[in-house]
């Protein structure tokens, strides 16, 4: 019932939705009015996330397309995405997808800070310098030095330490094996523990 609730949703909202503003009347944007009426109901109001859904606000656009493409062709195949997000973005279009990527780019992220504190040096020094005897290379490489991502890489700082602690273990499960090198091979080198480390550092960056 929950994925026909969000197929109709999108349906309706597609083509009710406006922009700008316009004749003293403050109307909102396709993607503001998607986000609000649906993506609200697993992300939360301001798509600030959950433990069980991700913080969209603040989230490079480019890659928010990106994974709305691979709910809709079913390559981001972990359970939960195939439970909530292929239904949810089995009718949405390039334009639309685009217009809810903006949206929440624009949007001022906060940091769940939900992680353990005594393990955030070692996720910091982890996440900066990787590791050399892991053949493990440093986060920031990619991610940027305050996990604030690029075009088609995400923003990771800030997210719920359980959604990055359960995204990083999926790689290793076998998920997500289409993604793009290097991700898919440095996760699966990660162990629990440092899995554990990383998520709790970057719960904490703002």
């Amino acid at each position: 019932m929950k994925r026909i609730r969000l197929k109709l949703a999108v349906l309706a909202l597609v083509s009710s939705a406006v922009s700008s503003f316009a004749g003293g009347v403050e109307t909102v944007s396709l993607g503001e009015a998607l986000a609000g009426r649906n993506c609200a109901f697993c992300h939360g109001p301001s798509v600030q996330g959950f433990a069980t859904a991700p913080r969209l606000a603040g989230q490079q656009a480019a890659y928010v397309e990106n994974q709305l493409r691979s709910f809709h062709d079913h390559s981001r195949d972990n359970p939960l995405s195939q439970q909530y997000m292929w239904g949810a973005a089995a009718k949405l279009d390039a334009e639309t997808a685009r217009e809810l990527a903006a949206y929440f780019a624009a949007l001022e992220p906060e940091p769940a800070g939900d992680g353990n504190p005594d393990l955030a040096d070692i996720g910091r020094k982890l996440y900066n310098e990787g590791n050399p005897e892991g053949n493990i290379v440093p986060c920031t490489a990619c991610h940027g030095p305050n996990a604030e991502g690029i075009r088609n890489i995400p923003r990771l700082g800030g997210l719920s330490h359980a959604y990055l602690k359960r995204r990083l273990a999926q790689w290793g499960e076998g998920y997500h094996q289409s993604a793009s090198a290097p991700m898919p091979g440095i996760a699966r080198k990660l162990s629990g523990e440092q899995i554990a480390a990383l998520a709790s550092y970057l719960s904490f960056v703002k």
